[in-house]
């Protein structure tokens, strides 16, 4: 039988460049499957977030207690009975409003005595402010000083010196006689009024009228006499000096007659009536208790017929016009606090509302606490309603920073690396170290200030020590 012989072919160069390309195919096909698990592994490994633009908002917390804008506990200053209660909580009064006062004849000897005075005190000096008489007093005063004044000068006038020709003569005796004849009808008209009292004005101005025209007269008499005769230098030194004390007499009456003019009654007795009449109805205040502003009585703790004490407290009146709310910043943050910032509240007795505030006031002084310095700022609640009342605690947060249109960064992605910051941002599968420089910050993030970044690239949060560590060793070579 005859062997059959096998032949081998060998493979054509078609053939050989179909299989190589089948190897190659599949080389890149297993290449890029191991590729994309890695990467899928390597991004299943990292926490990261895209960075955008937005808004970041700082705030300071703190824990504050609600109050009014004023109040006031209200307490008797003396013993006795309630007689009247005339507000209740809830209702508003006025400043001065009386709100309870305890009867007069409970009330002590001290009290009811001064109500008996400040009657009569009030009358005295409503008499006082009303009264004639002192300015009529003083009106005759100044007549008596003029006249004073007056007749000394005639006797100055009457000096040494040569007599007066004979028509100054004449002419003054004319003067002296038509003098007369006026001095005679107001004498006889001062007469008729003897019936009147001398604190009528019409009379006390007659007599002044009077009195005036006989000083004249006397004085045109000196006159006659100075030209008629001569005077001695020894008489002469007498009659200035008493020429000058009688014009400063004349100078007070007038004074005196002016102020009293003016305000129709001595000032420092005026004050002295008013100062007594103060005094007098502060004791009688005792028995009453007033509102010391316009608010709400928000307390009421007496009856009528309750005996009370002093020392006793009946009500509390607060202004609630306006809610304030003190918090307690540590010394540390208070320099972030600004005048006018914005601020929300929140309270445990309101659910699910929030209350909007301003800042309005900081002490400059801290105060010491548990080894902590802190400062009290004071915020008003711009927005508050019934549910808010004084007394409540708020948790407040004072908006310190807000800026808008800002690349931020989380805080938690932010690392130290040889004093500078680094964040790490995924690209392709791989965390690549960014240096950035940072600016204003809340509680989770920051502003990016600069650095090789921008908003859509991806942020690891949770870079491992094993990337720190070899940036640390390149920093270091």
């Amino acid at each position: 039988m005859e062997e059959k012989k096998l032949l081998l072919r060998k493979p054509s160069k078609k053939v050989i460049w179909i299989i190589v390309a089948v190897v190659l195919v599949v080389l890149v096909v297993v290449f890029t499957s191991l590729k994309n698990q890695a990467s899928k592994k390597s991004e299943t490994a990292y926490q990261t977030q895209t960075l955008s633009k937005g808004e970041l908002v700082a705030v300071i917390g703190g824990t504050g207690t609600v109050r009014s804008n004023q109040s006031a506990y209200l307490t008797w200053q003396t013993s006795g009975r309630v007689e009247k209660i005339n507000y209740e909580i809830g209702d508003s009064v006025s400043t001065g409003d009386v709100l309870a006062s305890l009867e007069l004849t409970s009330l002590p000897q001290s009290v009811i005595s001064a109500q008996a005075s400040l009657i009569q005190a009030k009358q005295d000096l409503q008499d006082l402010e009303q009264s004639t008489s002192a300015l009529a007093n003083a009106q005759l005063t100044l007549a008596k000083a003029q006249e004073a004044y007056n007749s000394a000068l005639n006797d100055y006038w009457n000096r040494d010196q040569t007599q007066g020709t004979s028509k100054q003569i004449t002419l003054t005796e004319a003067k002296l006689q038509i003098l007369d004849n006026k001095i005679y009808d107001l004498q006889k008209l001062y007469d008729n009024m003897a019936e009147l009292k001398d604190t009528d004005t019409k009379k006390a101005q007659t007599l002044q009228n009077l009195t005036q025209d006989k000083i004249d007269r006397d004085t045109l008499k000196r006159l006659l006499d100075y030209y008629k005769a001569t005077m001695n230098p020894t008489d002469l030194a007498v009659m200035e000096g008493n020429l000058a004390v009688a014009k400063a007499n004349l100078e007070q009456a007038q004074s005196d007659y002016d102020r009293i003019k003016a305000t129709g009654v001595d000032p420092n007795t005026l004050a002295a009536d008013q100062a007594n009449i103060a005094a007098l109805q502060a004791t009688v205040n005792f028995g009453s208790l007033t509102a010391p502003f316009s608010g709400v009585v928000t307390e009421s703790n007496s009856l009528v017929g309750d005996l009370v004490n002093a020392g006793t407290t009946s009500f509390r009146v607060d202004d609630l016009s306006r809610l304030l709310v003190d918090v307690e910043i540590p010394e540390v943050d208070i320099n972030s606090v600004k005048l006018g910032q914005t601020a929300t509240l929140t309270f445990d007795a309101v659910s699910n509302k929030e209350y909007s505030a301003k800042v309005i006031k900081m002490d400059s002084v801290g105060t010491p606490s548990n080894g902590v310095v802190n400062f009290t700022v004071t915020l008003q609640v711009l927005d508050a309603d019934d549910q808010v009342k004084p007394g409540m605690t708020a948790a407040v947060n004072i908006t310190v920073t807000q800026l808008k249109n800002v690349l931020t960064v989380p805080n938690r992605a932010v690392r130290t690396v040889n004093n500078k910051r680094v964040i790490y941002l995924l690209k392709n599968g791989i965390a690549l170290p960014v240096p950035v420089e940072l600016g204003s910050s809340s509680d989770t993030s920051s502003v990016i200030l600069s650095g090789d970044v921008k908003a859509g690239d991806v942020v690891i949060l949770n870079p491992s020590t094993d990337l720190l560590s070899v940036m640390q060793q390149q920093s270091a070579r």
